[in-house]
């Protein structure tokens, strides 16, 4: 398995889940505090987070396959997205446990 994959589930994960947070602190803000410019920078943050975790599942989908977990595994990584703060703690046990691999699978340097 190249780094690459690796790296594009990690980025999307940070990504996914600080949007997730930002969306949570926009409906408190929205309904709870009834702030206003809340509802604008909610509906925003909603748009995004939805179309990048599409992302944040098929490059989680693409790991899980090249990675060969089972089904139980993938559907826990996929649905780490929908939780606030679950993607930062999910990405780092997948990081530790797969870095090994990802190691282990680098090419040796060629002799020149």
């Amino acid at each position: 398995m190249k780094k690459s994959v690796l790296t594009r589930y990690r980025v999307m994960a940070y990504v996914t889940g600080v949007l997730l947070i930002a969306l949570c602190l926009g409906m408190i803000a929205k309904y709870a505090l009834k702030m206003d410019g809340a509802a604008d920078f909610t509906q925003v943050v909603s748009i995004a987070h939805g179309w990048l975790y599409v992302v944040y599942l098929i490059f989680a989908f693409d790991l899980g396959s090249k990675a060969k977990w089972p089904v139980k595994k993938q559907l826990w990584v996929l649905l780490a997205g929908t939780v606030p703060t679950a993607a930062f703690f999910v990405e780092r046990r997948i990081s530790q446990e797969l870095d090994a691999k990802v190691a282990g699978a680098e090419p040796a340097p060629a002799k020149a």
